[in-house]
């Protein structure tokens, strides 16, 4: 379903869709789980029938061979159990997989705003933790709810056969268990959503320390990130105290129900022998069913708990999916085709909430094909989120951005994105190999032209001395390679994509000036033939940039070569002499 059909649909009917292409598992789960009844029901009626017919006419061949009859029946049973069971398990996790897949597909699509405003660990939270819930309620939910049904339904028909009055006796408990059922099924699923909310919280906390490990033994916090652990920690304590308080009341109440069950069975049984009214054939055949009937009552509880924890978990994810990604391709929206370079940013105004201060504000700007530009200026002027609203990773709020004069909001995300390069500061390298964080560039190149992209970044003799060469394992985020060789593999990458233009994001600012000069090469040789965006702290990265434009206040301030910027002497002038000076 897509998010707009999320958001017309109701939870359960979205539930429901996710069965149809699984029909042929559901269906023999469900025979299996029917015959698994029968058996049930059968082996009380077949009891009273030998106790009362077969024995006493001393028909002991028929009674064996009704025994032999049970038995297989059992076997069946135990044949259509492992079915239920193994297939069971097996449709509920095909539906788990499928509802992770949509939901890291939607992932995909959403915009980089909501990224800004979502923590990685929650959002694992619902890609991991709560489909495991999902995944149990969908196979056991519709198998225990059906098995309960039909063993309820048949039961109490038998019942009605062999004493109407006790009957009713007993299924008079059951409107007790739906109305208790009811009461308490609002508190367990408030309950259960705020465990997984604190559960969330807890995986966001986690995966912020996780990440952020070094730097607090650098500053020797590790007491502080295991008191704010401990906070959360406590909070999850507390929500999953509350959950179990509604549980216990739950299955305390429901023990108490079953418990009244055979109490009155025997009670008003005993009464109906004594007025002659009934045998002790007919009351052990009862009791045998009163047995039956607890059987699914007691998985009707079951069902209840699952079905809350899951659709708490189905919830959050239906949740999750009925966002809409604020950047989205146009109905009528086509490839980009061959790319130029040509950049046009005309009158562009933007800010990152309606009610936020503006980032950028009526900035016009022309980048001609294969030009160096080179884009400077104090932090938060607005540099960054200019070379960000052209491959469109948020949408201007005001005016157009043109690639080769057609508008960007007129074209594939997709077909954009596959002609624009980006190599920022912090480079994020995948946990695998070298060899597989190059080809990340264009997954079908070949070893040849891999080989080849290292050689133009100048990391391929680096690649050769280590341990396993372009096998060699990165860790998370790169973290067993030196800055500069992270950032010469993400150089690597952008020469295998082979992009028409080129944004390189303050990309050496985070390296020492030895390394910086190192890989200036590569990042010339990188620019070449393309229009290229340069954005810059440190303005000795910029030389080769044949015209310089200074943000600042949210508007270009200045633009020009670095000579007719220094002869103005205004802000790229007062910048450069800063740093200089800095430098002696």
């Amino acid at each position: 379903m897509t998010p707009e059909q999320m958001r017309r649909s109701g939870h359960l009917r979205i539930f429901v869709s996710y069965y149809r292409p699984h029909l042929a598992i559901f269906l023999l789960d469900m025979v299996c789980a029917l015959g698994i009844c029968l058996v049930d029901l059968l082996f009380p009626m077949v009891s009273r029938h030998a106790l009362n017919e077969l024995l006493p006419r001393s028909l002991y061949g028929a009674f064996f061979a009704l025994m032999t009859v049970l038995l297989l029946a059992y076997v069946l049973k135990g044949v259509f159990t492992f079915i239920v069971t193994y297939w069971g398990h097996l449709l509920g996790v095909r539906i788990e997989a499928d509802i992770r897949s949509d939901l890291f597909s939607h992932m995909q699509d959403l915009s980089f705003s909501f990224y800004d405003k979502n923590r990685t660990g929650q959002l694992m939270s619902r890609v991991t933790g709560d489909l495991f819930e999902i995944t149990e309620l969908a196979h056991h939910g519709p198998e225990d709810l059906f098995i309960s049904v039909v063993t309820l339904t048949g039961a109490f028909c038998v019942m009605l056969t062999i004493r109407w009055e006790l009957a009713l006796i007993v299924f008079a408990v059951v409107p007790l268990f739906i109305l208790f059922t009811v009461r308490q099924r609002k508190r367990m699923m408030e309950a259960s959503s705020e465990v997984k909310r604190k559960l969330a919280g807890i995986n966001g906390d986690l995966e912020s320390s996780i990440s952020g490990m070094r730097t607090a033994k650098a500053f020797a916090n590790e007491d502080a990130e295991i008191d704010k652990f401990e906070r959360s920690n406590d909070q999850f304590r507390g929500a999953k105290r509350g959950y179990y308080r509604a549980m216990a009341v739950y299955h305390s109440g429901m023990e108490l129900a079953m418990g009244l069950m055979p109490v009155l069975v025997i009670a008003a049984g005993g009464f109906f022998i004594m007025r002659g009214g009934m045998d002790y054939i007919d009351l052990v055949t009862f009791t045998l069913y009163v047995t039956t009937f607890v059987t699914p009552i007691r998985k009707l509880s079951a069902f209840v708990e699952q079905f809350m924890q899951g659709m708490a978990g189905f919830k959050r994810f239906v949740e999750l999916m009925r966002v809409e990604p604020e950047v989205t391709d146009a109905p009528d929206a086509r490839d980009i085709g061959a790319v130029k370079g040509d950049i046009q940013v005309d009158d562009v105004s933007f800010r990152y909430s309606p009610d936020a201060e503006p980032v950028l504000s009526h900035v016009s700007l022309h980048v001609r094909p294969g030009e160096t530009v080179a884009v400077v200026g104090p932090s938060g002027g607005g540099k960054s989120t200019l070379c960000q609203l052209i491959p469109r990773f948020y949408d201007v709020t005001g005016g157009a951005i043109r690639i080769d004069g057609q508008d960007v909001r007129t074209l594939t995300q997709h077909s954009l994105r596959e002609h624009i390069g980006i190599v920022q500061q912090d480079v994020f390298l995948f946990a695998g190999t070298i060899y597989d964080n190059i080809r990340y560039g264009r997954p079908d190149a070949t070893e040849a032209e891999i080989a080849a992209a290292a050689k133009k970044a100048e990391i391929y003799d680096d690649i050769l001395e280590m341990p396993d060469g372009f096998q060699t394992y990165v860790g998370e985020r790169g973290v067993m390679l030196s800055g500069g060789q992270k950032q010469r593999v993400s150089i690597a990458r952008i020469f295998l994509k082979n992009p028409s233009i080129l944004i390189l994001d303050e990309a050496t600012s985070a390296l020492d000036s030895v390394t910086e000069a190192r890989i200036q090469g590569a990042f010339d040789e990188l620019a070449k033939g393309r229009t290229t965006l340069i954005i810059a702290h440190r303005l000795s990265t910029i030389r080769s940039a044949e015209r310089i434009l200074v943000i600042d206040n949210n508007r270009i301030a200045e633009e020009g070569t670095h000579e007719e910027l220094m002869v103005r002497g205004g802000e790229y002038a007062s910048l450069y002499n800063a740093q200089k000076s800095a430098a002696v």
